[in-house]
């Protein structure tokens, strides 16, 4: 009797767990082809995506991977290979160069914000604001948050504007939003 339900009590937490993993891979949304799975870090999850392997290649001439992969909370607006192919031209190439580390480095931390706010964190603020909520990025600078037509934009202080493309994507050390468009610091 007792070995019955020894056998039943790891049939039960096989399921149990099977299903947790499942429950966590729905949760999980698809970037760059790949699942982002709430259960990795930021920097965990951006290599997988084959959408951001400039911004993968820049954190990691930054020297940003342990902090990305720290416990933070983060927010980080995640620019995709597209946004950085739309700079102008050069301006990737010369960013990654050794020499240009603390500009890189300037320009990384301006999509990254303390703590984790997700879309519906973004929009409460910017409703508090009466239609915009000012962002403090961990480069210092500020990020304008205003949503238009259901979508949350961001405009940077050399009013370039991003829109975010895919939000909530969850992380064990915060939230990525993707984000159409580099935004850049004074």
């Amino acid at each position: 009797m007792q070995r019955k339900l020894h056998r039943l009590a790891a049939v039960s937490l096989a399921i149990a767990l099977s299903a947790g993993a499942v429950s966590a891979l729905a949760a999980s949304v698809m970037v760059g082809g790949a699942p982002m799975l709430p259960t990795k870090d930021i920097i965990d999850n951006a290599v997988n995506s084959k959408d951001h392997t400039t911004l993968v290649a820049a954190v990691k001439a930054a020297g940003l991977v342990d902090t990305l992969k720290g416990p933070g909370p983060f927010t980080v607006f995640a620019p995709t290979n597209a946004a950085f192919a739309a700079l102008p031209a050069g301006t990737v190439d010369t960013l990654l160069k050794p020499e240009s580390k603390d500009a890189l480095t300037g320009v990384l931390t301006y999509h990254v914000v303390a703590g984790k706010l997700d879309a519906a964190a973004l929009k409460k603020e910017i409703k508090a604001g009466k239609g915009l909520a000012e962002l403090k990025t961990v480069a210092g600078g500020t990020l304008v948050a205003k949503e238009k037509s259901g979508k949350i934009t961001l405009t940077d202080e050399k009013g370039g504007t991003a829109t975010v493309t895919i939000p909530n994507v969850y992380q064990s050390n915060g939230v990525i939003h993707v984000v159409n468009k580099v935004l850049l610091p004074k």
